[in-house]
């Protein structure tokens, strides 16, 4: 005779367009998850904006309403999925179902970016779960296999396509040949991208995972605020069109990279975090992420490159990795365990000027004796070699392409300062860092 599965009621907070995924996914598979866990997931309280609202999938009445923190401080209810989104009221509601000892799930990568070591911290103090799978890459393991598989491996970089919209655009730009403006509309038309894309266009959304990504990766808390932004507004199809020819495509990308471990002076480890467009080697496995997929590519010195690729956003996809949350946290519920991230000190962040990298660089020159000498003087004096360099002409001007060797971030900066005071040159028409050269 087998024991019947242990119930654990949730209360969901937000049913918009993951948590109105969710609820028919729970139901389909709560059966099955009973079978496997011994757990039967129950649904007993949703908290809305709007009780009259009407919404793409149905809710019993009864199950509704419009306070949330009453939702939380219900005894009845075991575990809270917080799916509101933004700073406030989440923040508190979370706080306040962590110290009334109720594990939280979470989709919030703007609550986690800014205050996820405050949330962390009461979490190990209540002796509970607070689990954020779907807060980063939507339908894509990568928190898990950070916290635990890869828990104990010297990761040295990890790089991100974590943002649907940007990857989309510059996929469009490079394949289809489109304009930026028309790739955004097109975005825009088909949902990917917001009436006001500012969030994903200039790389905040990317931020705010990668703050996250970087944070668990290193044990170290990263904030938003730490994260280097620059975002793909100002690409242009020349830029696209170089990088095909030179056997590159433009991706945008979230980076954390690993400086120093500060265990050799007791420090906390230092690191650089950055998003913004990258020319990425077409032979690299990022280079095929097309659309508006996302995959996070994870290097470390042991096990080497890892490569995680999927739906990195939408309703179905992000309910997938919410559910599984959910199910890890009503397992360790019933199990009186839960899952500690550890202390976490303040990371120190190397600035973006100390960042190294190779890059790319256009010159619009005068089509003249003596210019490549000029330039190349330029590169000379602030200590960036070139790796290769490509030329042609436009009429009475010249376009000089170049790829450097891995230089500091300061000196290319430095280099393009000098070379845009050179009377032989015209304009600068691009500058983008570069990745697996």
């Amino acid at each position: 005779m087998t024991n019947s599965p242990r119930t654990i009621t949730i209360g969901l907070l937000g049913c918009g367009n993951v948590g109105g995924a969710l609820l028919p996914l729970l139901e389909q598979q709560r059966a099955s998850i009973a079978a496997r866990t011994g757990i039967d997931l129950q649904v007993a309280k949703v908290a809305v904006r709007s009780l009259s609202k009407s919404r793409d999938v149905e809710v019993p009445e009864a199950l509704l309403t419009s306070d949330a923190a009453a939702v939380v401080g219900d005894p009845g209810i075991d575990l809270i999925v917080e799916l509101i989104g933004g700073i406030e009221p989440a923040r508190e509601l979370i706080l306040a179902a962590l110290r009334a000892g109720k594990p939280v799930v979470t989709g919030n990568k703007e609550l986690l970016a800014n205050h996820g070591a405050e949330l962390y911290a009461v979490a190990a103090e209540n002796e509970v779960d607070l689990l954020f799978e779907a807060a980063v890459a939507g339908g894509i393991p990568i928190m898990r296999p950070l916290r635990e598989s890869l828990v104990g491996e010297p990761i040295t970089r990890v790089l991100g396509i974590v943002n649907g919209t940007t990857n989309f655009i510059l996929s469009r730009m490079s394949d289809a040949g489109a304009s930026y403006a028309d790739a955004l509309s097109e975005a825009q038309t088909l949902g990917y991208a917001e009436r006001d894309p500012t969030a994903d266009v200039e790389g905040f959304d990317a931020g705010a995972k990668a703050a996250i990504i970087a944070t668990i990766a290193f044990g170290a808390s990263v904030v938003a605020g730490d994260v280097y932004h620059e975002g793909i507004s100002k690409v242009t199809s020349a830029d696209i069109a170089f990088a095909a020819r030179l056997g590159y495509v433009i991706k945008l990308l979230g980076i954390a990279e690993l400086v120093d471990d500060g265990n050799a002076d007791h420090k906390a480890p230092e690191v650089a975090v950055r998003v913004h467009p990258v020319m990425v080697d077409q032979n690299h496995p990022l280079a095929s992420v097309r659309d508006s997929f996302n995959a996070v590519f994870i290097e470390g010195a042991a096990v080497g490159d890892l490569m995680l690729y999927g739906r990195g956003a939408g309703g179905p996809p992000t309910a997938s990795a919410v559910l599984g949350d959910v199910i890890d946290a009503a397992s360790n519920l019933t199990r009186s365990t839960y899952a500690a991230i550890g202390d976490l000190p303040r990371a120190r962040i190397q600035p973006i000027d100390n960042v190294r990298s190779a890059f790319y660089l256009s010159l619009n020159v005068a089509d003249a004796t003596g210019v490549l000498a000029k330039v190349a003087d330029v590169f000379g004096r602030h200590g960036v070699s070139i790796q290769s360099m490509e030329q042609e002409g436009l009429g009475d001007e010249a376009r000089l392409v170049f790829i450097t060797h891995e230089a500091v971030e300061s000196n290319l900066q430095s280099t393009l300062r000098d070379l845009q005071q050179l009377d032989v040159v015209h304009s600068v028409g691009g500058m983008m860092r570069v990745i697996g050269s």
